[in-house]
Parts: structure tokens; sequence; C-alpha cells
């Protein structure tokens, strides 16, 4: 998968890192074209290994609140056969989605082994933009109205919306690159266009404020530590210069 280059998306994700004071939002969107090339071919040769790529994948059903810790409807297990099953994609498509977030976590995390049931297709648009207001609106208040058109208008000028099958990821908490401490809720949509061969890929988390404010911290400190040794070890240093300077001199 191939990031594309999109300004508009940059400067929208420039303002989509917000600070509240109760939590800290970090949002992210990026475009990606499906035409494959090189590690992607020999990865999707490996994939259609278990299964051509017209066989169709079940997929769970949308969440309710289309946001996690709202987990999957599944056994402690993790089996694929428990828990409700709706909607279908192609193991291509599957694919695709699993590049994608390969490609946009890398080399922090690999989903090469993701399963179909950790994806769910989206009933609707506007179930999607709703899911999506509703949740930057409730994190951010009335600053999101600001940014809400222009966001919106990015993605639809990018992907065409009204031409997008649109999909989810919603893993277990031992798959999610958002499962850490302190993270309060996160989404992560696929607007995929089969005509223009391209991936939207929508991606948010909330992390909460006072643990945000407390890792900040502790970073802070521990670079305050580094200079201070550096400093420390910078004036060792000159003082053993001086010391052989004035060795020399006596001995001269």
């Amino acid at each position: 998968m191939k990031l594309l280059e999109n300004t508009s998306f940059e400067a929208m994700n420039s303002q989509l890192t917000i600070e509240t004071g109760d939590s800290r939002i970090i949002g992210r969107i990026e475009s990606y074209s499906c035409k494959m090339a090189g590690d992607d071919k020999q990865m999707f040769k490996q994939f259609c290994q278990d299964g051509q790529p017209h066989v169709l994948e079940a997929l769970s059903p949308p969440q309710t609140t289309g946001i996690s810790p709202n987990r999957l409807s599944k056994s402690q297990s993790g089996d694929e056969g428990e828990g409700p099953l709706c909607d279908k994609c192609s193991r291509k498509t599957l694919f695709y989605l699993i590049a994608t977030l390969n490609a946009s976590f890398r080399p922090d995390y690999d989903f090469s082994t993701a399963k179909s049931h950790e994806f769910s297709k989206e009933p609707s648009l506007n179930w999607v933009v709703n899911a999506v207001n509703t949740s930057l609106f409730s994190a951010v208040g009335e600053e999101f109205n600001t940014l809400k058109p222009q966001l919106w208008d990015a993605i639809d000028e990018e992907i065409c919306l009204s031409e997008c099958d649109i999909y989810s990821y919603n893993p277990d908490l031992d798959s999610d690159p958002y499962g850490e401490e302190g993270s309060l809720w996160s989404f992560n949509y696929f607007f995929y266009n089969k005509k223009l061969k391209r991936i939207v890929f929508f991606t948010c988390r909330s992390l909460s404020g006072y643990l945000y404010s407390q890792g900040t911290e502790t970073s802070n400190n521990f670079d305050m530590d580094l200079e201070d040794d550096t400093l420390l070890s910078q004036d060792e240093d000159e003082d053993e210069a001086i010391e052989e300077t004035r060795y020399q001199a006596v001995c001269v």
C-alpha cells in the first residue's frame, strides 16, 4: 500500500491533535493506493495460501457506538466461530484492510495475522459520520463545529464518499494498538473506493489528560536528567583537560 500525498490531510491532522484538559485527542487521516507492488505482492501471495482472493470472509456486526472499548460479542477464547457474524467481504478486500493497518502503524505493529471477525462493514455513510461527529464533539465541544465541514470536505474530495464501502477495525485488547492504559476510546475507519482503488484511513483516539500529563512530566524529567548528565560529563572533560595542560607546563 502506497501512502498518497495529500496536503489537506496533513493540515487536518495537525488540527486533529487537541488538548482539552480532561483528555488529549489524537486523530490521523491518510490516503493509500491499493495498487500492489514489491512487498505487498509477496504478502498477498502468502495471504492467498489460506484462500483465494474471491472467497468471502464473514465479518462481525457493526458496534452500536462505533468506538472501542465496546468489544466484539464473541467468546473469551477469541474463536472466530463464536458470536454473531454478519456481512462479508472478499479476501482481497480483507487483505487491503490489513495492509492499510500495517502501512499506517509500521514499524510498531504488525497486523498480518488479523482475522476477519476483527473487522465490520458499516451500515451507511450517515451512520459513520454521526458516530465520528458525536465522538469528537463530546470530547472537543463547540470547537469541533468549525473543524467538521473542513474534515468531511477533505475526505470527500479525496475518496468520493458516496461511492465508498466503509469498514471498521475493532480488535480485542490484546491486538488493539490503542489498548494501553489511559486510552478512553478510539475508532478506525476505512473508506474504500473500489473504482479509484484507494482507501482513506481515519483513525482517532482519546487519552486521559491526567495520565498523558503524567507521562509528559516523566519524559521531561528524564530529558532533564540526561541534560544534567551531559553537562556533568562536559565539566569533567574540561577539568581533565586543564589538569593535563598544567602537568605539561610543569614538565616543561
